[in-house]
């Protein structure tokens, strides 16, 4: 017998029963049906760490791989139309949502190009973040980070210290800053498709979030003017970007962000009452609406955008293909996971579930942000997201109104400690690709954990002594 075949037997420990169409039995499955699961995101997250160019390569095959670890024996052990039917829920009710608004956001984003140089100032860095920072929850983190990693890095190219200048980059532009609107970090969208109320995060996560930001900025300001007069003591470098008035070009994709907002808006206040059945999965007329549209405007950000433009953004298509070749597979392997967690006390979760609940069954909010947060920090924050988010009971009403807390500590949980390293958020790897392809001295993985656990983790307890208690 086989490795794959054993492997793909032990998953399936559970007997057969007669389902449903989309119901694959969570109360009954063991823990072994959350393998392909795991190891999907400890390749992603091992991969471009241990292998980084046989993971360039192949990341499609590992996804391929996880996925069909999981599909096979779902089949064969739980039935042909359950699995169908549970696989065909998470395509079009999730997958496709989630990866046509980031492509979307990624497309138009792409378009928009800042050009010129400034001085790299403390006063000139600071308010560069402060920007990004507020991007990031309108055109999303890996937007935001496009849009603004290369005006920062030449504004800082002429110093000999400008490491510190890119880590608070990916702590406040490529994280924190995406934690006000569905549209800022994948797994606040996620909540989005699962019910949570477009302006709720708004609300509830502003005060966590303008704490958070305000040290941080404050923080950089204090540093990076320790190290501004440090270089001035230093014979100066040559600057290779000299300073230059500042230019925005493809405006036309600021129009085409907001219709970005106001799609998902439409989707989320107009209600027809029209849906179609796809094998037992209702898909509302309003949410087709959504994705058509933003298709339609990510393709007229390709039509209208001078091509010199996206060139000056070194746009491609590679990150966007990752992304959903990824998601793809972690969609798939997470199915028996949100299946199991569903069941609650009755799944094989429940000692998890006991993990973050008091005795007398409340939540426990300062465990669902730590492990939410700890989690995203080396796992996907999205799949993290959705992982605590079930755990809570899965239901979006309930979360928005008795068990808000508990969902602003998942939430910030997922969006905030995305920042602890470099693969805990999508634009963290590339922020750092792009940096140290421009010959910044960019610290190691550990070296980033070291940044992030002397500034980060301090910030994080005083939020849960504040907010979360």
């Amino acid at each position: 017998m086989s490795r794959l075949t054993t492997a793909i037997l032990l998953l399936c420990l559970a007997p057969q029963a007669a389902l449903a169409a989309g119901d694959i039995g969570g109360a009954s499955m063991g823990l072994t049906w959350a393998l392909p699961f795991a190891g999907m995101l400890l390749s992603i997250a091992l991969g471009p760490v241990l292998f980084p160019h046989f993971w360039e390569l192949n990341y499609g095959k590992f996804a391929a791989f996880w996925a069909l670890l999981l599909l096979v024996p779902l089949v064969a052990f739980r039935g042909f139309d359950p699995a169908l039917g549970a696989l065909l829920h998470t395509a079009l009710l999730e997958y496709i949502p989630f990866i046509v608004l980031l492509f979307a956001l990624f497309t138009i984003a792409g378009g928009i190009l800042v050009m010129g140089n400034l001085r790299g100032t403390p006063g000139t860095n600071t308010a560069l973040l402060a920007i990004g920072t507020l991007m990031a929850s309108v055109v999303g983190t890996t937007g935001a980070s496009i849009i603004m990693i290369r005006p920062v890095l030449r504004a800082n190219d002429d110093r000999r210290h400008n490491v510190h200048v890119v880590v608070f980059f990916i702590f406040l532009v490529s994280n924190i800053g995406g934690s006000l609107t569905p549209l800022g970090d994948p797994p606040l969208f996620l909540g989005f498709l699962r019910g949570v109320e477009f302006f709720w995060t708004t609300r509830h996560l502003l005060p966590e979030t303008l704490f958070a930001v305000a040290i941080l900025l404050a923080l950089f300001y204090a540093l990076d003017s320790v190290l501004y007069r440090r270089d001035d003591s230093l014979p100066p470098l040559k600057d290779p970007t000299p300073d230059r008035a500042m230019k925005l070009y493809g405006k036309v994709n600021m129009l085409l962000l907001a219709g970005v907002i106001a799609a998902i808006l439409m989707s989320a206040s107009w209600k027809p009452g029209v849906s179609f059945s796809v094998h037992g999965v209702t898909v509302e007329l309003q949410n087709l609406v959504r994705d058509l549209v933003l298709l339609g405007l990510a393709g007229l950000s390709l039509v209208l955008t001078p091509k010199p433009v996206r060139a000056g953004n070194e746009f491609s298509w590679g990150p966007i293909l990752e992304v959903a070749k990824l998601f793809a597979g972690i969609f798939t392997c997470i199915i028996p996971v949100l299946a199991m967690l569903q069941a609650g006390r009755d799944g094989a979760f429940a000692p998890l579930v006991a993990l973050v609940s008091h005795p007398d069954g409340s939540p426990d909010n300062v465990a669902y942000f730590w492990l939410t947060g700890l989690l995203s920090s080396f796992l996907d924050n999205a799949p993290t997201y959705l992982v605590f988010f079930e755990l809570a009971g899965g239901d979006a009403k309930t979360l928005m109104t008795t068990g808000a807390l508990t969902l602003t500590a998942i939430s910030a949980g997922a969006v905030f400690m995305g920042a602890n390293t470099y693969i805990g958020n999508a634009p963290n790897f590339m922020v750092y690709a792009i940096a140290k392809d421009r010959k910044v001295a960019m610290p190691s993985f550990f070296g980033y954990m070291l940044w992030s656990g002397g500034i980060l983790i301090p910030i994080f307890l005083l939020q849960t002594l504040i907010f979360f208690r």
